[in-house]
C-alpha cells in the first residue's frame, strides 16, 4: 500500500522564509520513527513536495538533495526506507503541472512506482495536498503540524462537504499509528 507524504510541516519543521539547507531542516519529533514504522509494516513511502524555493533561487539542488539524503539516512537508521522523493521546483507562476495542488507529483509517483495512487493515504498540513490527494482519489489526511491547524480552520469553514472524508491527526506519528492499526502487515 503506497503512503505519499508532504515534506514541510509534515516530516520537518516548516518556515515562512523557507528550509534553504541542511542546517535549517529539523524533523519533527517522531516523523523519522513514523516513516521508518510504515516502511516496516509494508507501506511504500514516498514524499511529494513542492520546494518552489529552488525555483525563486533561495537554494540550489545540491542544498534540496542534501536535505533529502539526511532523510533518507535517519528514516533507514530507524530501519525503513523511503521509495521515493518528488519535488516540484517552479514557482506558481511557471503554471507547471507539478506543483500541488495539481496532481503531477502524484503522476510522477505512479509512473516511477508502476502502481496506482488511488487509495494511498496522502498525508499533508496544506489545502494543497488535500486537494492532490482528492484529485487522484487518494485518502486525504491532515496532520496539524506545520500549517495544519490553519488548514484545519479552512475546512471548517468550508460548508460544501467536498472535506468531510479527511482524517485528522495531531502529527504523523499519530496519523501512522493508526494507518498500522487499520492495514494488515504485508
Amino acid at each position: 500500500m503506497l503512503v505519499i507524504l508532504d515534506r514541510d510541516g509534515v516530516i520537518n519543521e516548516d518556515s515562512d522564509a523557507y528550509i534553504k539547507s541542511l542546517d535549517e531542516w529539523r524533523p519533527i519529533a517522531g516523523s523519522i520513527d513514523a516513516i521508518a514504522r510504515l516502511s516496516r509494516h509494508g507501506f511504500s513511502v514516498v514524499v511529494a513536495t513542492n520546494q518552489s524555493g529552488l525555483g525563486r533561487g533561495l537554494f540550489t539542488l545540491d542544498d534540496l538533495e542534501a536535505m533529502h539524503h539526511r532523510l533518507c539516512e535517519m528514516v533507514e537508521s530507524a530501519g525503513g526506507h523511503v521509495a521515493g522523493i518528488f519535488y516540484c521546483p517552479h514557482i506558481p507562476d511557471d503554471h507547471c503541472d507539478c506543483r500541488k495542488p495539481k496532481a503531477g507529483l502524484i503522476d510522477a509517483i505512479e509512473r516511477e512506482l508502476n502502481t496506482r495512487a488511488r487509495g494511498a493515504w496522502s498525508i499533508g498540513d496544506s489545502l494543497r495536498d488535500l486537494e492532490a490527494a482528492h484529485t487522484k482519489h487518494c485518502q486525504p489526511v491532515l496532520v496539524l503540524t506545520g500549517k495544519g491547524q490553519k488548514t484545519q480552520q479552512q475546512l471548517r469553514d468550508d460548508s460544501s462537504g467536498k472535506w468531510s472524508d479527511v482524517r485528522v491527526f495531531d502529527n504523523l506519528a499519530a496519523a501512522a499509528d493508526a494507518l498500522i492499526a487499520e492495514t494488515p502487515a504485508s
